[in-house]
């Protein structure tokens, strides 16, 4: 056996990505698809436009520049200064988001460049303990919007969250004022935020940064609110709008600013970013798809 053989043996195994199934099911109208079908239409049902879940790392890909992302503070990851037991333990619940998501924490965060434009990017993962927000997601999100004040560049977050995480409690919750007090300062420097919420983006996080962009877009069909329609249902004892919660209904009551179908979202994203950055039309980084322009936009 050889040296490299002997070393292998004390590897840590990495977890496996499951492959699709080469059929899916649209929940919404029933329609079976070729998976490689939904996929060319950026996981999307081809029949009825629903928009599927999608995790971070196809989110990433679907938004910036392709080779143009850099990821940062992968290394953290989370405590368990609380001992904390519910039907598991906090560190098991850690583990099995790790073997579902290949990470320790519920988002990815990092720098790229959306059609041409530098930008900071922090995106959820619902696989990972259902997107919850604890004390790595929230530093990741304030270091992130630093680095957006640091580089003058736009700040975009992607939601996908059941709230904050209870198994870090109060950890947890300061995480709320922790982000709004880092996004107060990249309003100071004049810096943009857009907050993109998709399905589902409730509790702790709808409370919060999700809230707090300057421009809040949702994704077609996307629950978003702060309590489950069952919960608010159960507590004021009467029926609910049609509806009630899609991103759609927010919209119509002026709680976030439009819905983009997620075929139109990066144009959309970087075009909105071209504009509140004050970006000239003739640069590189403002004309679709270029990313030949290696100068930061200036606020």
């Amino acid at each position: 056996m050889g040296f490299t053989d002997f070393l292998k043996r004390f590897k840590k195994p990495q977890p496996k990505k499951q492959e699709p199934s080469s059929w899916i099911k649209c929940p919404a109208c029933g329609a079976i698809s070729f998976y490689k079908e939904v996929q060319k239409e950026f996981n999307t049902c081809p029949k009825c436009n629903y928009h599927f879940r999608i995790d971070a790392e196809e989110r990433i890909k679907m938004l910036i520049d392709e080779g143009s992302f850099k990821e940062y503070d992968k290394e953290l990851e989370p405590k368990d200064p609380l001992n904390f037991v519910d039907k598991k333990s906090y560190k098991k619940r850690i583990e099995e988001g790790y073997k579902k998501t290949g990470r320790k924490s519920a988002v990815i965060s990092g720098e790229g460049r959306i059609n041409g434009i530098p930008i900071q990017i922090v995106v959820f993962d619902f696989k990972f303990m259902g997107g919850s927000l604890g004390s790595v997601e929230g530093e990741k999100i304030v270091r992130a919007i630093n680095r957006a004040i640091k580089k003058e560049q736009g700040l975009l977050i992607v939601s996908a969250s059941g709230g904050a995480r209870m198994q870090e409690s109060t950890f947890s919750l300061l995480q709320m004022a922790k982000t709004a007090s880092a996004l107060a300062s990249l309003a100071e420097h004049r810096l943009p935020y857009i907050s993109l919420l998709t399905d589902p983006t409730y509790g702790g996080v709808s409370a919060s940064f999700a809230f707090l962009g300057d421009i809040i877009i949702g994704e077609p069909g996307a629950m978003i609110g702060f309590a489950g329609p069952r919960v608010i249902k159960q507590t004021i004892g009467a029926e609910l709008p049609e509806g009630f919660q899609r991103s759609e209904f927010l919209l119509k009551h002026g709680l976030i600013d439009m819905v983009v179908n997620r075929k139109e979202l990066k144009k959309t994203i970087s075009d909105l970013f071209a504009y509140l950055l004050k970006l000239p039309r003739n640069t590189p980084a403002h004309r679709e798809g270029n990313s030949t322009d290696d100068s930061s936009p200036k606020g």
